[in-house]
């Protein structure tokens, strides 16, 4: 981390709890996981399970896809159903402050195959389907890797969403239920974040502040800083700190779905992405609930004196319409 001084002079560094997730010690598991939600929204996982060898084998693989010529990287552009690659400037995430410009990072995103699970229909249905992936000749072995990346990822989200669970006095197994993580929408997006220098003033960023969607997400970074937290987005004038990247570490944090869940209890936080002139990677592991999944106030969260503060809403419908107001239309690209 010698390089952090230099490329972001005097950065402010917000501190993060750091969970242990092979510690036996779940009361205090708990306890850490809770004071971070009620504080920042963002936490480390440390000891997940997933191996810092296979970690950098998944960022050497997603250097590899973002290498590739920009015309081969077309051929994989995102399908309405959002898997494959997304171009510079396709995602908008702050229209108020990017002034139409939009984010300057490219993706790729990769999700769950197949049909709706539990559903014996022909068709598929929104955010289940075909990834659309490289050929294997021209990126050997890469599929699977990432197939792989995303089986384990999915298993470590499911241990953490136990600890959220048990945080809202819950059962530990509440959001195991079929509906919810039990088939649930998973999405990696590798993220590749050129080197245009972020400048707030004129509304260019790496990508624009944004709260995330669904329950949690799970967040491996390269050495070099850029993701950024403000812990009050009504606060004039915003307040930025920095994350530190943590080598082999997930940087976890709340969605939008679970700010609807625990009626604001804990809350989805807003971040943004600054870049100060390096190429820089992560990797995203979005987690979200069955899309027929009705996300509402939990019977834990509410009273008399604390009433729902959301309406209920079907988790496939939030998710579409996010899709729908942050992403270029599609077919701007065939024009």
């Amino acid at each position: 981390m010698e390089n952090l001084t230099e490329s972001a002079p005097n950065p402010e560094f917000l501190a993060l709890n750091c969970i242990d997730l092979s510690s036996s010690d779940v009361n205090l598991s708990v306890s850490l996981l809770k004071q971070a939600c009620l504080d920042t929204g963002f936490f480390y996982i440390v000891n997940h399970g997933i191996t810092e060898e296979f970690m950098d084998e998944v960022f050497a693989q997603s250097k590899r896809l973002f290498d590739l010529p920009l015309s081969d990287k077309m051929k994989l552009l995102r399908n309405e159903n959002h898997r494959g690659y997304t171009p510079i400037l396709d995602e908008l995430l702050d229209p108020e402050n990017q002034i139409r410009v939009g984010d300057y990072k490219e993706g790729y995103y990769i999700g769950i195959e197949g049909k709706n699970p539990g559903d014996d229909s022909d068709g598929e249905r929104q955010f289940y389907g075909p990834n659309v992936l490289p050929a294997e000749d021209l990126l050997p072995g890469w599929s699977k890797i990432m197939k792989k990346f995303h089986t384990q990822a999915l298993e470590v989200a499911r241990v953490v969403a136990r600890l959220i669970a048990i945080a809202l006095g819950l059962e530990k197994d509440f959001f195991d239920k079929p509906e919810m993580l039990g088939e649930p929408i998973a999405i990696l997006r590798l993220l590749h974040y050129e080197g245009q220098i972020s400048d707030p003033a004129k509304g260019i960023f790496g990508a624009g502040a944004h709260t995330d969607y669904g329950l949690i997400t799970l967040l491996a970074t390269d050495e070099n800083l850029g993701l950024q937290i403000c812990k009050d987005k009504d606060a004039k004038p915003q307040i930025w700190k920095y994350v530190a990247p943590l080598k082999g570490a997930f940087v976890v944090n709340l969605g939008d779905m679970l700010e609807r869940w625990s009626n604001c209890i804990f809350k989805s936080t807003l971040h943004r992405v600054l870049i100060t002139g390096q190429d820089r990677y992560s990797i995203a592991f979005f987690v979200e609930p069955n899309p027929d999944c009705l996300v509402e106030c939990l019977p834990t969260c509410k009273s008399d004196e604390n009433p729902p503060k959301f309406l209920p809403i079907r988790c496939g419908t939030y998710l579409s319409q996010r899709y729908k107001d942050t992403h270029v239309d599609l077919e701007t690209y065939k024009k």
